[in-house]
């Protein structure tokens, strides 16, 4: 492998961090290779918000699922599907009143530009996970910051058009010991991997797959009877879960009206 699948292949998450702060060209470099992500129409539908503030940092543990960890990371950057700069674009060239004049509906933002907005910036976050990976950066993705919708958009200034879709801490790791800790088992490539046309999987199989993964692990079915009880009431059916829907619910309905 070239030094690059070397990075990639060996990338897990960090939830510890020396205390050290990001040196300000790592920093650049991070930011830079964001900013270098493919992105639809070269229009980069996203920004990207620094989380520099303690206190701020100290409430997004709490608004994130208390995840300590949040508080201690060096650097955190919040990265939003933005097209609300493009409408403050299009009404400043005075769009709308171009559509009146040919008698055309001025279309604003739906589905469909909430989806590309949020493949352009998680694009942007992943380029950045890699970049900071190849510095000796660890990483972890918070898809928590989708839920309390009220309480981000207040703490960051959100307009309706701009949507926290994930939040990124980095930091340091704590002592060098990265390609000596076991890597995150990930399914197999033949229940993700198809050709031309989608194909649903041995259930039997799928669930052989977790079980031999969590094998050593005591109470694996406290309360439930099997893995699919297991996930379903602990991540797909939990609290948590019921809010990311609500908040995400609410930011499409204010993103389409």
């Amino acid at each position: 492998m070239n030094e690059t699948l070397k990075i990639i292949d060996n990338r897990r998450s960090l939830r510890g961090y020396d205390s050290r702060e990001i040196s300000p060209e790592h920093k650049k470099w991070i930011l830079h290779s964001a900013f270098r992500a493919p992105t639809a129409g070269n229009m980069m539908h996203y920004s990207i918000i620094e989380v520099a503030d303690q206190k701020m940092k100290d409430k997004l543990v709490k608004t994130c699922d208390n995840q300590p960890f949040i508080a201690k990371a060096p650097l955190v950057l919040l990265f939003l599907a933005d097209i609300q700069r493009w409408y403050d674009f299009f009404e400043y060239s005075g769009v709308s009143d171009l559509c009146k004049e040919r008698d055309i509906e001025y279309i604003t933002p739906k589905e469909g530009d909430l989806m590309l907005a949020s493949c352009d910036a998680l694009i942007a976050a992943q380029n950045a996970v890699i970049a900071a990976e190849s510095l000796g950066i660890g990483s972890c993705y918070i898809g928590d910051i989708m839920e309390n919708i009220e309480i981000h958009r207040e703490m960051f200034d959100l307009p309706k058009w701009v949507f926290p879709i994930t939040l990124l801490c980095f930091g340091y790791p704590l002592r060098d010991d990265r390609d000596e800790r076991e890597k995150t088992r990930r399914l197999p490539e033949h229940l993700v991997y198809f050709k031309n046309k989608y194909k649903r999987g041995n259930m039997k199989e799928f669930e052989a797959e977790y079980l031999e993964r969590y094998k050593d692990e005591k109470d694996l079915f406290k309360d439930v009877s099997n893995f699919g009880q297991r996930v379903y009431t602990r991540k797909t059916g939990s609290a948590f879960a019921a809010e990311m829907r609500r908040s995400v619910k609410v930011a499409i309905s204010d993103w389409v009206e």
